[in-house]
């Protein structure tokens, strides 16, 4: 056994993973697994720079994970971040902040790196389920991006793609700096066209309709998995390896595009991070489904960050 952390910074939270890894049996024992919504892309889009507000709320998350690090003694750690330091342009402010705090210099991965480390985490343990086709197809949708990825025991193809919950809502749901409630049909008219220009840019790599089985991480995903279980509150064991049917997945999504923003803050499994972002979220993964033709999505609370410690391991 190795005890390793990993970090996923991304767009819209930030997330921590402490656990002991043993690669010969491929075994991961969770010890200590948080989220922290920092919206560190707030702005991005629009700028171009990391706002300084935002830069604050991430180093406090990387200061209260500092210490679980160190109280739960992880031998190897390994910093990862996504979509939004990729594309600011004072990502130096936000590296020297991370490794002021936490001693390792953050990976400011490409959208292919992520999309194999999601891969990894999401179907290392799917190996043994005969109810399962290969190859998959896993999506990951971010805040800033969404990786495709099609695979079998290893990645055959990937891409990633700039279309994720909170570019979108910022680009097509904020008038005079608040969200739409609900949002017009001509805004939800814009953003599906902006979804469906990202997955044709990523078909272009990835052959979305050859996978078998799709499968679907992060936090839109598994949202959407909780309002469909009607869970009064986010858990995680009862999202995991769930099924989620397009037709409900469609009609989760026009209930939400349809909302305010006082009915989706009242779903119990609603983290107040994603009250704003959700629509565009489950648009994304409608629209993925649709172009695709799968019948339903496996969630998985396995992802990115699982794959990262695996790289550790």
């Amino acid at each position: 056994m190795t005890r390793v952390a990993a970090v996923d910074c991304g767009t819209n939270s930030i997330r921590l993973l402490v656990a002991d890894a043993d690669p010969r049996t491929g075994e991961l024992v969770d010890l200590d697994r948080r989220m922290t919504i920092v919206r560190l892309g707030q702005g991005v889009d629009r700028t171009g720079r990391l706002a300084p507000e935002a830069l604050e709320r991430t180093f406090a998350a990387c200061r209260e994970y500092a210490a679980v690090v160190k109280e739960l003694g992880a031998q190897r750690l390994r910093f990862v971040a996504t979509s939004a330091s990729r594309d600011a342009e004072n990502r130096d402010e936000f590296v020297r902040g991370v490794l002021d705090i936490l001693g390792v210099e953050p990976e400011v991965i490409t959208g292919e790196q992520e999309a194999e480390f999601s891969f990894t985490g999401a179907t290392r343990e799917l190996g043994g389920r005969e109810d399962l086709t290969r190859p998959y197809l896993v999506v990951d949708i971010g805040g800033g991006s969404t990786e495709f990825v099609v695979g079998d025991d290893r990645v055959r193809a990937a891409r990633s793609v700039d279309v994720g919950c909170v570019r979108m809502t910022e680009r097509h749901l904020v008038v005079d700096g608040k969200v739409t409630d609900p949002p017009a049909e001509r805004q939800i008219a814009a953003m599906r066209a902006d979804i469906e220009a990202a997955l044709d840019l990523a078909e272009r790599t990835v052959p979305l309709r050859e996978a078998h089985t799709l499968v679907g991480l992060a936090g839109s995903v598994t949202t959407v998995s909780a309002i469909a279980q009607g869970l009064p509150e986010y858990d995680s064991a009862a999202i995991h390896h769930s099924r989620v049917p397009y037709d409900e997945v469609r009609e989760i999504t026009e209930r939400l595009l349809r909302s305010t923003h006082a009915e989706r803050a009242a779903i119990g499994a609603m983290h107040p991070g994603r009250v704003d972002v959700i629509a565009a979220g489950a648009l994304v993964l409608l629209a993925i489904m649709e172009r695709t033709g799968a019948q339903e999505v496996v969630v998985s609370e396995h992802d990115i960050l699982d794959g990262i410690a695996w790289s550790l391991a």
